[in-house]
């Protein structure tokens, strides 16, 4: 989890500045698509956390049935006789089901903040007043004109 809180800080740090160049949109465009990139970022690192733990279940019942195969035997229904391998299955079940709905929900929170980036990035917006030097570029019947225009 701390690892979750350092990319947060770490994204923090990087998109302060681009968020005062984006005054003009909404507050909550403006912060709302970063604040789900980083919940995408944790989101999905708790999915591999979660993934994990369920290969340590799971592999922690391979070993214990080929050290010895009575202990894994079915009972009718389908379930483990030995209760303690069957407590293990249960576990890598409940990590697997939390794995999938931490990485529906990252890979919503992703989908969202793309979209919100791209709404802001297509948007028209005003040039600013304070621009003291602006290129300009024409086109002549056979050349390009180039030239700088000064605002006084």
């Amino acid at each position: 989890m701390s690892r979750f809180f350092t990319v947060l800080l770490l994204l923090g740090l990087t998109v302060a500045p681009a968020t005062a160049a984006a005054q003009d949109s909404p507050p909550l465009v403006r912060y709302g698509k970063w604040l789900l990139a980083a919940g995408a970022i944790g989101f999905n690192l708790l999915a591999a956390e979660s993934h994990q733990n369920a290969d340590d279940a799971f592999n922690t019942l391979e070993d214990l049935c080929f050290e010895d195969f009575d202990r894994c035997d079915l009972g009718p229904d389908g379930t483990y006789l030995n209760p303690h391998i069957e407590g293990l299955y249960q576990t890598s079940l409940h990590y697997d089901r939390q794995t999938r709905t931490w990485l529906i929900v990252g890979e919503t929170a992703l989908v969202a903040s793309a979209t919100m980036f791209v709404w802001e990035l297509t948007r028209h917006t005003e040039k600013p007043d304070n621009i003291p030097f602006e290129p300009e570029v024409r086109s002549l019947k056979q050349a390009t004109g180039v030239g700088l225009r000064i605002a006084w």
